[in-house]
């Protein structure tokens, strides 16, 4: 238990890294003054609500009571965000996607596998 709340702040703090485009990443948009296509922006937004929302319901089944407080607030915050998005979509004619790209969906999957230490001697 002592390596799963440290590892689930990790990937929860990860996330907006992780959310963001290659050219963001690397900076070519913005060194090339190329504004990303609204597409791309909607995509990226919906995937890192869904993984912000899909990360926060495991912190709530396994996380001590504060870290379950926080991730209620995430997931509530997120599925705003996410209305809003599916709202913006609308009006933009851009479809959004219904689920995780492979990149996020393993590090849902490598969260889902953390399993507490059984006892005292494993967490050394």
């Amino acid at each position: 238990m002592q390596y799963l709340a440290p590892c689930l702040a990790l990937i929860l703090l990860g996330t907006p890294a992780m959310a963001q485009s290659v050219g963001e990443k690397t900076g070519v948009n913005s060194t090339l003054g190329i504004a990303p296509k609204t597409e791309d922006f909607v995509k990226q937004a919906a995937i890192s609500d869904m993984f912000e929302i899909e990360s926060s319901k495991i912190a709530q089944e396994r996380g001590n009571a504060d870290q379950k407080a926080f991730a209620g607030t995430m997931i509530k915050d997120h599925e705003t965000t996410s209305a809003d998005l599916m709202a913006l979509a609308g009006a933009w004619k851009t479809a959004l996607p219904n689920r995780l790209d492979s990149t996020h969906q393993s590090k849902i999957d490598q969260l889902k596998s953390l399993r507490a230490p059984s006892s005292a001697h494993d967490t050394i």
